[in-house]
């Protein structure tokens, strides 16, 4: 390790004073302005911790639903998972460290997680559209190269579509090719295979209008659609040639609001989805004829796809497990839907099983079993993924045959809502029992406890954002009023009691 060089190019990448950070599940996240020395030094850790998995390690650029003012960064580990935990407290470390301890960090990680320094290093790296990305990515480069690290820099990519590359490097090809046209075709290959029955009969095929947050995504699904042009016509809205990223537009911004996306007209009944900036989050959505915004998001589609793939699993007749995993926020109706009217035992299915029995099987069982192979390959396994869902969904819908309003009579969510708070330090609050619990700052859970007794079929819930100094409040209830009216006292609650700033919670309005 040549320590001189890193002093030399650590001050070119000077850490403002006072700046204290914390790499959270969203890796970084703040200005983009602050973020030079962090990028550096991401660059830095991603060497190190190649030289210690002896794999390909990814480094993307990108603060997702954030407004476009911001940018962060995260690493990815060697199957396209998130960062190791032990990691993430290396990455704090060294993005705090004052200069004059630099090496000494260094030295200190490479001694705790035994790294080879011999051992040779390359990275990956990904950046999101905002006009900071660029310039932060070479910073990120700049710390690869000072500890002799090769790396391949892809450029404008998907959050996901960066997992992806990771995953391919580290399983020598067998999960795709490394390469943006590599994931097209696989994702486009097993959607035009999937659907080929369902538009076999003379059917029209599929349009849908895509709300692309004004970011990445609008990229890459222009450059992909020709792909699967002949299963599924998709109409994109909010490209980013006029409007901000995140801005009025967005999953995150449909979803907190219910209501639909600056930027698109909805005619009754037409599917519209969103994506958000860097296009690992989906939400869709839908007018009825009366005018009213329908909502469905997360909880909906699992169930939508798990339903499917429980229906394929009881056609090939085998006992293969599978597993779905929602977060305490999910709705409550939909938790139901899944233990009471599914009744699936959920577990992990094996997926060369399955490839082999699609070669085996007969007929009918031979069909599903190639239909269940190909959803495995239409999914992004690597990381939550706008543009493989959207096109899992619309593979499912094809096939079955559903409106969207049919598949949103599955079952009926509680009424609910989402709300933000702003915070002087989002850390004050702590939270235990996947974060249904609010075990900091004192007595705000047992005043959370209080106001859920008040309404009928109610929940609520509070954790701290992964990447502001806002508390997220989730409230659900019989009826929509009552929903709107706890997460308003819960928030009030909130701001009383966990250093609330700024404007103090104003009641829900139709127009939130």
């Amino acid at each position: 390790m040549d320590l001189d060089s890193i002093s030399k190019h650590s001050a070119l990448h000077a850490k403002p004073s006072g700046l204290i950070l914390q790499y959270g599940t969203a890796g970084f996240r703040m200005k983009a302005e602050h973020l030079d020395h962090v990028m550096f030094r991401m660059g830095l850790l991603a060497v190190l911790r190649s030289k210690q998995t002896k794999s390909t390690i990814g480094v993307m650029v990108t603060a997702s639903h954030n407004p476009e003012e911001d940018n962060g960064v995260k690493l990815v580990d060697p199957l396209g998972e998130m960062l190791a935990p032990s990691w993430e407290e290396h990455a704090t470390c060294l993005a705090n460290a004052e200069e004059q301890n630099m090496q000494k960090v260094l030295m200190n990680i490479c001694k705790k997680a035994a790294v080879d320094l011999q051992q040779a290093a390359f990275i990956v790296i990904g950046r999101d559209t905002r006009s900071s990305s660029e310039k932060l990515a070479q910073s990120v480069i700049d710390g690869i190269t000072v500890l002799g690290g090769q790396f391949h820099d892809y450029g404008l990519l998907t959050t996901p579509q960066l997992h992806y590359m990771v995953y391919c490097r580290n399983t020598n090809g067998q999960y795709g090719k490394a390469t943006v046209e590599g994931y097209y075709q696989k994702l486009s290959k097993a959607f035009v295979e999937l659907t080929k029955q369902a538009f076999s009969s003379g059917d029209e095929y599929q349009s849908l209008k895509v709300d692309c947050a004004n970011g990445i995504g609008a990229l890459q699904l222009r450059e992909m659609r020709g792909y699967f042009s002949q299963g599924l016509s998709v109409q994109l809205f909010n490209v980013g040639t006029k409007g901000k990223l995140n801005h009025l537009c967005g999953a995150d911004f449909v979803k907190s609001h219910q209501k639909p996306p600056q930027g698109m007209e909805m005619k009754s009944n037409e599917r519209c989805c969103s994506f958000d900036g860097d296009a690992d989050r989906i939400v869709y959505y839908y007018r009825d004829t009366d005018g009213h915004f329908h909502l469905i998001d997360g909880d909906k589609i699992a169930t939508l796809i798990s339903s499917f793939l429980k229906e394929l699993l009881l056609e090939i007749g085998e006992n293969l497990n599978l597993g779905v995993v929602q977060t305490a926020y999910a709705n409550g109706s939909s938790t139901r839907y899944l233990e009471e009217v599914m009744k699936v035992l959920f577990s992990k299915a094996a997926e060369m099983k399955i490839k082999q029995l699609a070669k085996e099987l007969e007929d009918k069982k031979r069909k599903a079993a190639k239909m269940l192979a190909n959803i495995i390959d239409l999914s992004n396994q690597a990381a939550g993924d706008a543009i493989s869902d959207m096109l899992v969904i619309e593979a499912i819908l094809a096939l079955k045959g559903l409106t969207i309003q049919q598949w949103d009579a599955l079952y009926t969510d509680l009424p609910n809502r989402q709300l933000k708070v702003k915070v002087a330090d989002r850390q004050v609050i702590c939270t235990t029992d996947a974060e249904r619990q609010a075990v900091t700052p004192p007595g705000l859970q047992e005043a959370i406890n209080d106001l859920v007794k008040k309404y009928k079929l109610s929940r609520a819930f509070v954790r701290p954002s992964g990447t502001e100094d806002v508390v997220r409040v989730y409230a659900e209830a019989d009826s929509q009023e009552s929903a709107d009216s706890l997460a308003h006292e819960v928030s009030c609650a909130v701001y009383q009691l966990a250093g609330g700033v700024g404007e103090k919670p104003q009641p829900v309005s139709e127009d939130i």
